[in-house]
């Protein structure tokens, strides 16, 4: 597959992959390997709240061989998800976050105000800040005025597995922001579902609970991989237009018929 960046890096691979939910750290590490992914998403707070079990997830991590995207998933407020991302960098060694600052308890919807403060303070300690955020033009927009080079814009509530909510406004976002790196996070819940974020533009997509809470999540994990490359492709070959009537895929003209009556 082509390669895309984020920020200073290089991946081949157009699935991210977060590692909470999983039935056992083994499946986790079977599913990373299915999906070819070279980035995961790990959170230090929820390590804090299972500190017996942090220990074996680390050596996991570092047995996979791959960079980490720390989060801060569960802050409310900016000053929160500043501390919690310092914090993290410390201890991951990685200028990278995934910003996470939720507004609403049910929808887990992201406060856009805090996301886009937040976001100005960690660029200007130096952070390499990827912001979970709505897919609201003005926003996004705002976000990449302040230095954000990749956004990512929610297919729909968290860990719902409902799908793109909203096509037009993804596909307005990569009409809008042409340059900017763009992944789609959340809400999607099945192959066809990646699929389709990818021919939206999307280059790529961050799954978690679509993975860890399928029946075989190995499998989801490889058949999701497959799925962005089947977008990505289908997106680069151009489709062809959607019409409202019935057009003949083969041509009748100067055929060797004749109507009688």
């Amino acid at each position: 597959m082509t390669p895309f960046r984020i920020y200073d890096r290089t991946y081949q691979t157009r699935l991210l992959l977060g590692t909470a939910r999983y039935p056992s750290p083994a499946i986790l590490q079977q599913a990373v390997t299915g999906s070819g992914a070279e980035l995961v998403t790990v959170s230090l707070r929820r390590q804090q709240s299972a500190p017996e079990s942090a220990q074996p997830f680390w050596t996991l991590l570092r047995k996979l061989n791959v960079d980490l995207l720390p989060n801060t998933a569960g802050c409310r407020t900016a000053d929160e998800a500043f501390t919690l991302a310092q914090m993290s960098r410390e201890l991951f060694d990685t200028p990278l976050i995934k910003l996470e600052v939720i507004g609403d308890d049910q929808t887990l919807q992201p406060d856009m105000v805090q996301t886009l403060a937040c976001a100005r303070r960690l660029l200007d300690d130096g952070f390499q800040v990827l912001p979970y955020c709505t897919d609201d033009l003005m926003f996004c927009r705002a976000l990449v005025e302040a230095g954000c080079e990749v956004i990512m814009p929610w297919g729909a509530p968290i860990g719902t597995g409902r799908g793109l909510s909203d096509p037009y406004r993804l596909r307005t976002l990569r009409e809008r922001l042409p340059d900017v790196t763009l992944i789609v996070d959340a809400g999607l819940g099945k192959p066809s579902h990646v699929t389709e974020a990818m021919e939206l533009g999307a280059d790529a997509v961050l799954l978690n609970t679509a993975i860890a809470k399928a029946h075989d999540p190995v499998a989801m994990a490889q058949a999701c991989r497959l799925a962005t490359e089947a977008g990505l492709l289908g997106a680069q070959a151009g489709p062809m237009l959607a019409q409202d009537h019935a057009n003949p895929s083969t041509p009748v003209l100067g055929m060797p018929f004749r109507r009688t009556s």
